[in-house]
């Protein structure tokens, strides 16, 4: 959530940010007039709480003629103070609840628009030309079919639509890319970690992923826990109301989980093959910084992205998403996109947000930088989405009888094989 000073004293700042996401700008009122509410009920409980007290004292000192109607008033004040309480916890928890729907400032940097205003910032590697090399490009389907690594057919009578199995060398290709992007993110400081995949609603909400998210999101009604979408939930609800030291930070985690999303929004979207699923396996980085450091942070997430794709051999393009198109959580976004040649465009494979104290301030995380206690920032940063990184490398690896080229950085995590060679019939 927002600071609350802030909004009073620059509501225009967070109704531009609300107007730039495509959000409901009267929110930003509502919320000012539940805040006055809630401050004014304060004061006049406080002012009542005190009367109360200070009448306490006169009654056991006054006349028996002054005593009888300084009774009466501490019963009329007794009851003004109960209806004062409860005024003061009725426009709080409204104010909490009007808080909790609004998202994040966005960064004043941030390009303006719906999904596709976003802003290419950078371009890597270079497209293969398959017609220049004489064969039609197959997709990863067909590839993972020939490989014997890809099961769609079995994945969806054993599940449904959206599932599949990871079968043979497409097994060990994701074990592959899990260790070594566990790898990278060990080398640059990350602790690796293994997380819970079902989480209370307080961690949910914290995040952010029961607002605009909420529909992509399993329930387990009866327990009451929900199936994440990523780890980072469960690393940002990791330091929940804790206070942690300045001098600890910053606090880098790469969490490795499975991931589940309903894809409520999809639908017809990516039907074929494991593009767009409802469970895949993710490496996720995320950061604990001062909010001084949280930008500095954010380019070192998208170095590290970057140079995890590098080392893929794909070729990608880093775009500044457009503020319609930011999560509630996030302040800015860019998505690093590898080129699909089956589908002849870039499509996200990583993204990185900085969600600046949003998170903290919801999940009360605090850093203690002297005397001083205050909300820290985090940041969040895909390392590794598997199923959409199984695709980029078999397209864009692949060579004319089906097998597919294995990117260096991944051969020492398959027995040191040079190239994937379709099986038998």
């Amino acid at each position: 959530m927002i600071d609350l000073r802030l909004l009073r004293e620059d509501p225009d700042r967070v109704r531009a940010s609300q107007r730039a996401r495509g959000e409901d700008v009267a929110l930003v009122d509502s919320l000012l007039s539940a805040d006055e509410r809630r401050r004014s009920s304060g004061v006049r409980f406080d002012e009542l709480r005190a009367e109360q007290k200070q009448l306490g004292k006169l009654i056991p000192k006054a006349t028996a003629d002054e005593k009888a109607e300084l009774l009466k008033r501490a019963e009329q004040l007794k009851a003004d103070v109960k209806a004062a309480d409860a005024e003061r916890d009725a426009a709080d928890a409204e104010t909490h609840e009007l808080l909790l729907r609004l998202g994040n400032l966005v960064h004043p940097d941030v390009p303006v628009g719906g999904e596709e205003d976003f802003v290419t910032l950078e371009t890597h590697g270079t497209i293969r030309d398959f017609g220049a090399e004489g064969f039609e490009p197959k997709d990863h389907l067909e590839l993972g079919q020939l490989l014997g690594a890809i099961d769609v057919e079995r994945g969806a009578k054993v599940s449904g639509s959206r599932f599949y199995f990871l079968t043979g060398v497409g097994a060990l290709l994701e074990l592959a890319l899990v260790n070594a992007a566990m790898a990278q993110a060990t080398a640059a400081g990350f602790t690796p970690m293994l997380t819970p995949a079902l989480v209370r609603s307080q961690s949910m909400a914290g995040t952010g992923f029961l607002g605009q998210a909420a529909q992509d999101v399993y329930h387990l009604d009866k327990d009451d826990l929900y199936l994440v979408g990523t780890s980072e939930v469960a690393l940002a609800a990791y330091h929940m109301d804790e206070i942690l030291d300045a001098d600890k930070l910053p606090l880098r985690y790469a969490g490795f989980s499975p991931c589940f999303r309903r894809e409520a929004g999809s639908h017809g979207k990516d039907t074929r093959g494991i593009f767009r699923v409802h469970q895949f396996d993710k490496v996720e980085m995320f950061s604990y910084v001062d909010p001084a450091d949280t930008q500095s942070e954010h380019q070192r997430l998208l170095a590290w992205e970057k140079q995890w794709l590098s080392s893929l051999e794909l070729p990608f393009r880093v775009i500044d998403v457009a503020s319609g198109d930011l999560g509630s959580s996030a302040a800015r976004k860019f998505d690093c996109e590898a080129w699909i040649p089956t589908q002849g465009k870039y499509r996200e494979l990583t993204s990185t947000s900085d969600c600046t104290e949003f998170q903290s301030r919801r999940l009360s995380i605090r850093v203690r930088d002297g005397k001083q206690v205050k909300p820290l920032a985090t940041l969040n940063g895909t390392l590794c989405a598997v199923p959409r990184t199984i695709v980029a490398i078999l397209e864009n690896h692949q060579l004319a009888d089906g097998s597919v080229r294995v990117p260096e950085v991944l051969r020492p995590y398959l027995g040191g094989r040079e190239v994937l060679e379709p099986v038998a019939r």
